[in-house]
């Protein structure tokens, strides 16, 4: 029998992660507006890599959601319909308030004092208005609720609804007063899994969710289809 080689390209293997991560956020960050379709040829010149690598990031992209195939067009970035966003924050706001919830129960002292300095640096990137230091200081409190939840398959389910969920963040940005709100709406979280209050924590969870579902159900169901291009959105 012949023997199959089994050595893993691992330089390859990550950059297959840098052009995933690299079409990711610029589709979160309206870079590719909803819609728009991804021309293999122009991808390959803008990121510097080959067609295999821009073909197998398409695939795992499309796989999470954020790419759709369509005849004759080939890959074009997702929409979403306002009964997918509906099941998306619905489903949201279950796992982040369990993850919520066992956060105060399984909290040390030194995770207690990772999530105050994660909830400072949003609240200060939420002062200066800057697009992308908001949206990295949102995900590392993100990440710190879910690894703080102990759950490796919730961790897994959150992060695949936050990729589908960045589409809609820029949205409504501009909406008055939400930044302010949601800043005060983790302080509550982080407040409750400081004084170690799990059902607390679970509800301010999903108190803070389904606010963010209203301002971003609200803004789709004002939009028809192919009208968000150029959008600003809300941090949710």
């Amino acid at each position: 029998m012949a023997r199959v080689n089994l050595q893993i390209a691992k330089q390859s293997a990550t950059l297959r992660g840098q052009v995933e991560e690299k079409l990711r956020l610029a589709i979160s960050d309206g870079v590719f507006k909803p819609g728009e379709r991804l021309i293999e040829r122009e991808l390959c010149e803008s990121l510097g890599v080959s067609r295999t690598s821009v073909r197998e990031a398409l695939r795992q992209l499309e796989a999470e959601g954020l790419i759709t195939s369509v005849p004759h067009r080939g890959p074009v970035v997702s929409t979403m319909s306002v009964d997918e966003a509906e099941q998306l924050y619905a489903l949201r706001a279950l796992l982040e308030g369990y993850a919520g919830q066992r956060c105060a129960e399984l909290a040390t002292a030194s995770f207690k004092q990772r999530l105050r300095e994660a909830v400072e640096t949003f609240a200060q990137a939420a002062a200066s208005g800057e697009r992308r230091a908001l949206v990295v200081a949102k995900a590392k409190f993100y990440d710190l609720l879910m690894e703080g939840s102990g759950n490796a398959f919730v961790k897994q389910t959150l992060t695949s609804l936050h990729n589908r969920i960045n589409m809609l963040r820029f949205t409504s940005m501009t909406q008055p007063g939400r930044l302010d709100r949601s800043v005060a709406e983790i302080r509550d979280i982080v407040a409750a899994i400081e004084a170690g209050d799990g059902a607390r924590a679970g509800e301010a969870c999903r108190h803070h969710i389904e606010e963010a579902a209203k301002v971003a159900l609200s803004y789709l169901r004002r939009v028809q289809p192919g009208e968000t291009d150029g959008a600003e959105a809300a941090l949710t």
